[in-house]
């Protein structure tokens, strides 16, 4: 066998929530996020690994069940599937859902690329009673078919092996016809040969025939590719013009009926299931019973939210002091070993106390995504965009923009990318503008610094309700954006509820490693950044010789930005370390802490964080700090997300003008309240 020269390219293809990602992970080594709901993959990923000599371009594509186009990733899988030419198209399928899985399979193999068929998740599967001939299936089909459990790594091996067999040898890969009707057959035939004469050396016979029944089935995007070959369009509508005429049916349907009639035959020859209901099917009856009840879901929903910021606050306490007392010795390390300088102050006063004031949040970090991969992992946050869709709905946020308001809790410009699963444009973009004012992970250790220094015992109920508020913002602003700003029509929401699952020690450990990594990067680089950003701002241009501590603040840069910006801030009780503070917080929101501790290092020499905080401001004012940050302007990288999927900079401005306003009119309305009673 020949070395090959360059790399094998395999594209991993299937519906959402089959596991594809998971494989994925097995395959290269990656780390990617996986979850027991749908949409989590929104953009395609790519890994090289080596297998047998041979190196593998594997790629993960979004999860889809068709290619007709109508979302981003119908249309951007189809064109990478079309276009890049993989070598391989590995199809994952659902072994439990085939009869919905093989719906996308049978437009797969009609592409005419070579594919290896995986049977993912075999075993709950045979769990609910479902047997497969595999042998049978991969004959119907053309191509090899493997059993796999994913996550626990079962048949990833016999993947890689057949995607290096099949490249190595194409001429093995059978496609199969899928019978449609005579008339219908012979129009596809003729467009087919129309197209191989348009494009005889882009197209091969099986692509001329897979495009043909596109343009037949009506996919405008590919109508308007072809746009300019007027006689292929004319020859198209007359075809569809003829055969509805004859049947009483458009294209688009006739073509539909075959294939689910083709599925149903060979269901009916590969697949036996036993109807006896299984311990764990009444299990899934009667929790669903419990969790997703009329009146009891809801408040199970907020009970299980409140227990996880409590125990978010309350266990990292203990891991937070380890860290705390590790980052004071190695500051004293560091400030023993460096002579009095301007670089002793630069890292004492600057780069350690930014650092330090941060990292201690790591343990809470990971605590929080530790609750919410087991929420994802066993199914719980499927049910949960379920029991709120008519509430969503009520504000004028579509169902499936939940699933992305979640994921704004690891990371809002995540979640403006996730709204790419939600058809209608209008939805859509009423998604994308209500994202970030769900609280992402950058805010946690501004609320779990502020609510540990002024609520004690009561601090994870304090961040609870901060939490909460998030939710109920970014439902108030869907309206404000569905009744002012959005016109258009709705559309019904959808969506298969997935099995409950045990969650696996792996997946557990990618996600909440993933999140430390994230955290940690971040204190690498723009913590760090932005600590000597403070330290130098404070430090010049310098002051003449003589002047007090707070002459030479109140003429160096950062001094002159701090009159220039607290008048504004001044009606909610801020003063101008705080104004500071949420200014530089407009880079990402855990520089709000990196900036309060370098400012408190500077003024309050070695005095702790959440003492120095406390002795400046009262309870009332840091509630109304909490909810400023909680919801005014999305960090930079969030708002070039908003501006990039909403496809206009009109609408991250929008995003970022109404959040200012919307964050300075709470903070505002906060801190009165709050003063009526202090």
């Amino acid at each position: 066998m020949t070395p090959h020269k360059r790399p094998i390219s395999a594209m991993l293809v299937g519906n959402p929530n089959c596991g594809k990602t998971a494989l994925f992970n097995r395959l290269t080594g990656d780390h990617g996020t996986v979850a027991n709901y749908s949409r989590v993959t929104v953009v395609a990923r790519s890994c090289e690994v080596k297998h047998r000599g041979a190196r593998l371009n594997i790629t993960d594509l979004p999860g889809l069940y068709t290619l007709n186009g109508r979302l981003p990733e119908e249309r951007a899988g189809r064109d990478a599937l079309h276009f890049d030419h993989p070598d391989v198209v590995v199809n994952v399928l659902d072994a439990g859902n085939l009869h919905r899985s093989l719906f996308l399979t049978i437009q797969l193999v009609e592409m005419g690329r070579p594919c290896v068929f995986v049977l993912n998740m075999i075993d709950e599967a045979r769990s609910h009673g479902i047997s497969i001939d595999t042998a049978a299936l991969a004959a119907a089909l053309g191509g090899p078919v493997i059993e796999t459990v994913a996550v626990d790594g079962v048949g990833v091996p016999a993947v890689a092996d057949a995607i290096h067999g099949l490249s190595d040898r194409p001429e093995s890969w059978r496609a199969p016809l899928i019978p449609y009707d005579s008339h219908l057959e012979a129009a596809i035939a003729h467009v087919q040969t129309i197209i191989a004469d348009l494009h005889p050396a882009t197209l091969d016979a099986g692509q001329s025939r897979w495009l043909a029944i596109k343009l037949l089935e009506g996919d405008s995007e590919l109508l308007e590719r072809e746009s300019e070959h007027q006689a292929l369009i004319a020859e198209v509508r007359a075809a569809c013009v003829d055969l509805e005429a004859t049947h009483d049916e458009d294209c688009a349907t006739m073509i539909a009926h075959a294939r689910f009639n083709f599925i149903q035959t060979l269901l009916a020859s590969v697949r036996t299931v036993v109807s006896a209901p299984t311990s764990r099917s009444r299990l899934t009856h009667h929790l669903d019973n419990l969790l997703l009840h009329r009146h009891l879901g809801l408040p199970i929903l907020a009970g299980l939210m409140w227990l996880m910021f409590q125990a978010t606050f309350t266990l990292g306490a203990y891991p937070t002091t380890w860290i705390d007392t590790g980052m004071q010795a190695l500051t004293g390390q560091v400030d023993g070993l460096i002579p009095p300088s301007m670089l002793h102050d630069l890292m004492v006063n600057g780069v350690m106390a930014g650092v330090g004031g941060t990292i201690v949040f790591l343990p809470n970090i990971v605590i929080l995504f530790f609750f919410m991969s087991i929420l994802s992992e066993t199914g719980y946050l499927a049910r949960a965009a379920f029991l709120l869709d008519r509430l969503m709905n009520s504000f004028g946020l579509h169902g499936k923009a939940l699933i992305p308001l979640i994921m704004g809790f690891g990371c809002n410009a995540t979640a403006v990318m996730a709204t790419r699963t939600i058809e209608s444009q209008r939805s859509r973009l009423i998604a994308i503008l209500a994202a970030p004012y769900v609280s992402c992970s950058a805010r946690l250790p501004v609320f779990i610094l502020f609510a540990g220094a002024f609520f004690g015992d009561w601090a994870g109920t304090v961040v609870f309700a901060l939490y909460a508020t998030s939710i109920v913002v970014a439902l108030g602003s869907a309206i404000l954006f569905d009744r002012m700003v959005v016109a258009g029509k709705d559309e019904p929401f959808m969506m298969e509820l997935p099995p409950y699952r045990r969650p696996t020690p792996s997946s557990l450990c990618y996600h909440v490693w993933d999140s430390a990594q994230d955290f940690l990067r971040k204190v690498g680089g723009v913590i760090i950044i932005g600590s000597i950003a403070i330290w130098f701002l404070q430090q010049y241009p310098a002051a003449p010789a003589g002047y007090t501590a707070s002459q030479r603040l109140e003429q160096s840069y950062l001094g002159q930005t701090a009159a220039a910006v607290t008048p504004v801030f001044a009606p909610l009780g801020f003063g101008w370390k705080d104004s500071i503070a949420i200014l530089t917080g407009l880079l990402s929101k855990e520089v709000v802490v990196s900036s309060y501790a370098v400012l408190n290092a500077q003024d309050k020499g070695s005095d702790g964080l959440r003492k120095s905080l406390s002795s400046g401001m009262t309870p009332p004012v840091a509630i109304s700090f909490m909810v400023f940050v909680l919801l005014y302007a999305p960090c930079l990288s969030t708002i070039a997300v908003i501006r990039r999927e909403a496809g206009s900079w009109r609408w991250a401005g929008v995003s970022f003008g109404v959040s200012l306003v919307i964050a300075w009119s709470l903070a505002f309305v906060t801190t009165l309240v709050g003063g009526l009673f202090a």
